[in-house]
């Protein structure tokens, strides 16, 4: 019970509309919602009722009396919520290296330990989230071995157009995100070039971006599968995750140097 209160403080101290702490939902409402699922849950259940609402309506007065007192309650201590974006090199990158749509493993985990422990936070939550849309983010054994076999099998399942510089590419595999020439598609399209900096109302500029974008519809396909973002109890100032775990990057169209970005939401 005193874990569960915990969790009913944590979020209640976000959203309460003492201080300086965002505005979302008052404690009332918490305790309004308390009141409505456990009249639910007991609906057709007399003889637990009143057991039911009156454990509910304990819980909700004392979550109610750790939401008005201090953020540095002894019960959860500091409110912290910070960000950082870091710059992943890949391993196996020498200077000078063109990307060559080849798919490696990253392990962020050290990048986010190293956050996690300046920060000084000791319950909450981290996110992170992959800011490309050609790479990937997951949790999973960091093995070389494991690495390659992930390569294999998106490959296998999302192949390289026949039009790419991927030596995986498979004769008679096209994708209509190739299409470059007949890009952008719609009005729409080119003014999201236009606020990336390319003037595809000029011609010359128009061939300019054509020619750097990538035969890659693969490497968005295979992303679109495996997730852009992971979130990550924090408790007692560790990351929850298992022994043979770590937080990956999968690059899907590398090597490039990629960045992604950590924030940390909690209490110290």
């Amino acid at each position: 019970m005193t874990s569960f209160l915990k969790f009913i403080a944590l979020i209640i101290a976000f959203t309460t509309t003492s201080g300086e702490r965002p505005t979302l939902f008052h404690a009332n409402s918490i305790s309004t919602a308390f009141n409505a699922a456990s009249l639910t849950s007991s609906w057709g259940q007399h003889s637990s009722h009143h057991r039911t609402i009156r454990t509910t309506r304990n819980i909700s007065a004392r979550a109610s009396s750790l939401a008005s007192s201090s953020s540095d309650s002894p019960l959860i201590g500091k409110q912290i919520c910070t960000y950082k974006t870091v710059t992943i090199r890949p391993s196996g990158m020498n200077a000078g290296d063109a990307p060559r749509q080849a798919v490696s493993v990253e392990d962020l985990t050290p990048e986010i330990k190293s956050f996690l422990s300046q920060s000084g936070m000791k319950e909450g939550v981290i996110h992170v989230i992959s800011r490309h849309t050609t790479t990937a983010i997951t949790i999973n054994e960091r093995e070389s071995r494991l690495a390659r076999d992930v390569e294999e099998f998106f490959l296998r399942l999302c192949p390289p157009d026949e039009r790419s510089s991927s030596h995986k590419k498979v004769p008679g595999v096209r994708y209509l995100h190739n299409d470059i020439d007949q890009r952008p598609d719609g009005v729409e399209e080119a003014e999201r070039c236009r606020e990336n900096g390319w003037n595809v109302d000029d011609a010359g500029e128009l061939q300019k971006w054509r020619d750097q974008e990538p035969i890659n519809a693969h490497s968005h396909l295979i992303s679109m599968i495996l997730g852009s973002s992971e979130c990550i109890p924090v408790v007692d100032g560790e990351m929850v995750i298992g022994q043979w775990q770590s937080v990956l990057l999968v690059d899907l169209d590398g090597p490039r140097t990629r960045s992604v970005g950590l924030q940390l939401m909690g209490f110290k």
